[in-house]
């Protein structure tokens, strides 16, 4: 009997969207102008019904939004959520971040590794479906409404928080990409598409610990990033630093020769290098007809 052949040969890389890869809240650039109201004092409001009825903060703002509209007689549709996004604004470099990345690792992987990138976002996904980096993702996971017969938004269908944004990990890790499949069957390691030693997390607080701590505990790469001149950002990404939470942390700053740039590669060489490596005992395994869970020990 031969050895199974080697296929967990892709890298994912999984980001946080606002304060990651855009300055502010996407709503801020989106339906809050089209709306007329000013983000602060939304944002007021949202924390304080949150805190008045104990209700979970990302579903008051998605009902308090849907509240605006029809007060002020503006029907929001799914077309209108996806060209709104093209309004959305983002650090520098980002446009032109996800096709270096994917010619990074095709050079360096000698065209046998590849790499996937993937939104989870407590923000709204039909938002994030117009964006103009959209053609990067594999999938992008992110808070949805419901609409009705006449195509207009009513009700929140899907919500994804703080630490439910750790199933969507899962999913990655297992290619069990969709909704309608379950997570939740036993899968030995050496059966996951993605291994979490082949994923990268980009997030930019504390939202995102859930997350940076399950792929950081499973042998992942988490990283932080914070505006380049806020300094109550940069101390919360040094203390997430200091409390082992992430592997770096870099400005917001998305460009070539950044810091950032450098310390991603940086953590893709050493995938590229694991997956060689792993890559090697799978065929040695072969040579010797010896079958198993490369993972085992």
């Amino acid at each position: 009997m031969s050895a199974k052949p080697f296929f967990q040969n892709t890298i994912a890389m999984v980001y946080d969207f606002d304060g990651t890869l855009s300055p502010q809240p996407m709503q801020e650039y989106t339906v809050l102008p089209k709306l007329g109201i000013k983000p602060k004092d939304f944002w007021g409001q949202v924390d304080q019904e949150s805190a008045d009825t104990v209700s979970e903060k990302m579903l008051v703002y998605m009902r308090l939004l849907l509240e605006e509209a029809h007060s002020r007689k503006i029907n929001i549709s799914r077309s209108d959520f996806q060209a709104m996004g093209k309004n959305i604004e983002y650090f520098p470099g980002v446009q032109s971040w996800f096709s270096r990345i994917n010619a990074y690792v095709k050079k360096k992987g000698g065209g046998q590794v590849g790499v996937q990138h993937y939104i989870i976002s407590a923000g709204m996904k039909e938002i994030l479906e117009g964006i103009s980096i959209r053609r990067y993702f594999q999938q992008i996971y992110a808070s949805e409404y419901h609409f009705n017969f006449q195509g207009i938004a009513t009700f929140p269908k899907l919500l994804i928080t703080d630490t439910t944004k750790t199933q969507y990990l899962f999913r990655v890790n297992k290619g069990k990409e969709t909704l309608e499949q379950s997570i939740n069957e036993h899968m030995p390691e050496g059966e996951r598409p993605i291994p979490f030693h082949n994923m990268i997390y980009i997030g930019d607080g504390m939202t995102d610990v859930p997350s940076m701590a399950l792929t950081k505990k499973n042998g992942g790469h988490p990283l932080a990033v914070y505006p380049p001149r806020n300094r109550h950002d940069r101390d919360t990404c040094i203390d997430l630093l200091a409390a082992k939470r992430v592997d770096f942390i870099a400005p917001a700053d998305y460009r070539a020769e950044s810091k950032l740039s450098k310390r991603v590669t940086l953590l893709l060489d050493s995938i590229i290098s694991g997956i060689a490596y792993q890559r090697e005992v799978s065929a040695c395994h072969g040579e010797h007809g010896i079958d198993g869970d490369l993972h085992a020990t």
